[in-house]
């Protein structure tokens, strides 16, 4: 779940990092006092500033204006006291799984055009380790002066502690603001935390952030979510792909995307969803396919130990009962144990009664014919 930075602010007070003082605004105009004020639309993509959506100034001028920027006369509003900046500094940690620990990425130069400045310094932390802390220095004192060198890797091992309390997947500060007398405030947050995780946390702590993700969903993700799995709509994809697991479908993503006949949706397991949830994915996929810029279907999937027989049967049942309305390309890698009884040829010849396009176990293979089938998109 991506967190507000409200919310993402909220987790970081907990922790006791300093954030600039500031009020969540609700539907009524800001009280007096706020003469001098930072107002942030809340919203969970970035590029805010840049769109106008963070400004400084009268907060009874601002408010109305960014309101009017997000079409909403009562969107949610963070209204912070402004800090007198120093130096912007750019922090950000994540989960590396490949090592299996935090990379730190810093900048002495952070702020909006952050992207435009220096590569950050990156390294590898474990936030209990002994070695975090002279590490963390030793990288540092490459590019910060020693008193603020030495300040920053405290924060930055206060923060590994932080992403492993709050179960975030990343934690981004940008600009950490360093002040004239050398404190370090967090000015902005945007934070990711391991949706798997969420039955540890407060939701009402989130309740705001949950709430944005929930209004952003199309209709057909809000119903993939209610019927017990994930998928996110493509825009500009020409095929609705069908798959399970997060590897399999990103796998298939590529292979379309690279034979230009982008996936048009992403479909993956739910944390404590249903077992069986192929019937609801197919109706969706079936749904997205009746639309114009829809060319194909594509189901893949592997099968180790679970009968191939089972899987066509069943798949050839509920083609009966709905067809696919555009050509259904099907991929089927069986292991040895899958295949007892039962062959690949007899499945595709099943398959093919039932209106499918191909049968194919090898994933590239089928691509490579969904591709020839349905040809270039067409322009106007």
């Amino acid at each position: 779940m991506r967190l507000t930075e409200w919310d993402g602010k909220t987790a970081l007070r907990r922790h006791g990092i300093p954030v600039p003082p500031g009020m969540l605004l609700h539907g009524a105009q800001p009280g007096a006092g706020w003469d001098d004020a930072v107002v942030k639309a809340q919203l969970l993509e970035g590029g805010r500033g840049k769109r106008g959506l963070v400004q400084r100034g009268p907060a009874a001028k601002l408010v109305p204006e960014i309101r009017a920027r997000l079409g909403d006369a009562g969107a949610l509003l963070l209204l912070e006291r402004p800090v007198d900046i120093a130096q912007e500094i750019f922090l950000a940690l994540r989960v590396d799984g490949t090592a299996q620990a935090l990379e730190v990425l810093c900048a002495p130069e952070g702020g909006v055009e952050v992207e435009g400045g220096a590569p950050p310094l990156r390294w590898h932390i474990l936030p209990e380790s002994p070695s975090a802390l002279p590490d963390s220095l030793r990288i540092l004192r490459g590019a910060f002066p020693a008193d603020l060198a030495a300040r920053l890797a405290r924060l930055v091992v206060r923060l590994a502690r932080v992403m492993v309390a709050e179960d975030l997947e990343s934690l981004e500060i940008n600009p950490l603001a360093r002040l004239a007398d050398g404190s370090l405030v967090a000015c902005d947050c945007k934070a990711v935390r391991d949706e798997a995780a969420g039955f540890r946390h407060d939701a009402e702590a989130t309740a705001l952030s949950a709430g944005l993700e929930s209004a952003a969903m199309t209709k057909l993700e809000r119903r993939a979510r209610d019927e017990g799995f994930q998928m996110v709509e493509i825009p500009g994809g020409r095929v609705a792909m069908v798959t399970a697991g997060a590897g399999l479908g990103m796998m298939m993503l590529d292979l379309l995307g690279d034979a230009g006949c982008p996936a048009a949706c992403f479909m993956d397991n739910a944390q404590g969803g249903p077992v069986e949830t192929a019937p609801q994915r197919f109706a969706i996929a079936f749904e997205m396919a009746q639309r114009p810029g829809i060319d194909a279907v594509l189901f893949y999937t592997t099968l180790a130990s679970r009968p191939l027989k089972g899987r066509v049967e069943a798949l050839a049942a509920q083609l009966r009962v709905q067809p696919s309305p555009k050509p259904l390309f099907v991929g089927l890698a069986a292991g040895h144990a899958a295949l007892a009884g039962y062959s690949m040829a007899q499945a595709a010849a099943d398959l093919a009664a039932v209106g499918v396009t191909a049968l194919e176990a090898d994933p590239h293979a089928l691509v490579r014919q969904l591709a020839t089938a349905i040809g270039p998109r067409r322009t106007a």
